[in-house]
């Protein structure tokens, strides 16, 4: 896969804010990408060494709207540690 395919966007919460202090990192992926995919993408366009990925699947809830009822597809959310020393810029 392609690491611009791979990556979809940083998760900017206020837990995951906090996390980026200790080099922890969140992104939300392609759910079709494997952790070591996710390694090598975070590693070609950020440059830097990641030591770990933790990936979890998040399914999303059903929700009522005016129409009927809607059912969002699950997402694949990443977690990535960095070597000590490395950070990523994001804002």
């Amino acid at each position: 896969m392609d690491s611009s395919y791979v990556i979809k966007k940083p998760l900017l919460t206020e837990k995951s804010t906090v996390e980026m202090e200790t080099g922890r990192y969140s992104f939300e992926v392609d759910r079709r990408a494997s952790k070591t995919d996710i390694k090598e993408a975070v590693e070609a366009l950020y440059g830097v060494k990641v030591e770990g990925v933790q990936t979890q699947v998040r399914k999303e809830r059903e929700r009522r709207t005016r129409f009927g009822y809607v059912k969002p597809s699950p997402t694949k959310k990443a977690i990535v540690r960095l070597r000590e020393g490395d950070v990523i810029e994001l804002f």
